[in-house]
């Protein structure tokens, strides 16, 4: 492996565990997580999987259909299908931030906002690698490819309709979602 190869590994896999610290800290805050989060914690809610197992099978439903479409999983679609999730639960697992959504509100609405920033950093570090785009995003690809829609709208209806279906299943849906 050259050494240019390895280090696009190593920005794929920091990127991909601080982009889990960003949802952590989101679901620690308890003012609400991402839409797709929130489809994660609301089929944590009703079944025995691990908020980080429901963030897995949901990425690899996504590959399926992506792959299903036409649209091959690079090798970091499917690190990113996995690793995230496992990372997520592994966190939650060792309890960090575990107090906070008792601490006082200025100290949630900060830790929001970190999270924001550690998912928007950890993006730009995994998308950055240029070992292939996260499972959600090749659906997005896949939507506004076959029907000609503007990728902004296909996201805005994904996103819409997975904070739809993860709240009524109970997730964690909340001023921090918006």
């Amino acid at each position: 492996m050259t050494r240019r190869r390895a280090l696009a590994w190593v920005r794929l896999f920091a990127g991909l565990w601080l982009f889990a610290a960003g949802v952590v800290l989101g679901l620690r805050s308890g003012l609400g997580v991402s839409p797709w989060d929130v489809l994660h914690d609301g089929i944590r809610q009703v079944t025995p999987l691990s908020f980080g197992v429901a963030t897995v099978l949901v990425g690899v439903v996504l590959v399926a259909v992506a792959l299903a479409a036409g649209i091959r999983p690079g090798p970091g679609t499917l690190a990113n299908m996995v690793a995230i999730g496992l990372f997520a639960d592994a966190m939650l697992a060792i309890g960090i931030a575990s107090d906070l959504d008792d601490g006082p509100l200025p100290l949630r609405l900060a830790a929001v906002v970190a999270g924001v920033g550690l998912v928007a950093l950890g993006s730009a570090l995994y998308i950055g690698a240029g070992l292939g785009s996260g499972p959600r995003d090749s659906l997005m690809l896949v939507i506004s490819s076959r029907t000609g829609a503007r990728v902004g709208l296909v996201r805005a209806l994904i996103e819409g309709s997975a904070l739809a279906v993860g709240w009524l299943l109970g997730g964690a849906a909340g001023g921090g979602t918006l």
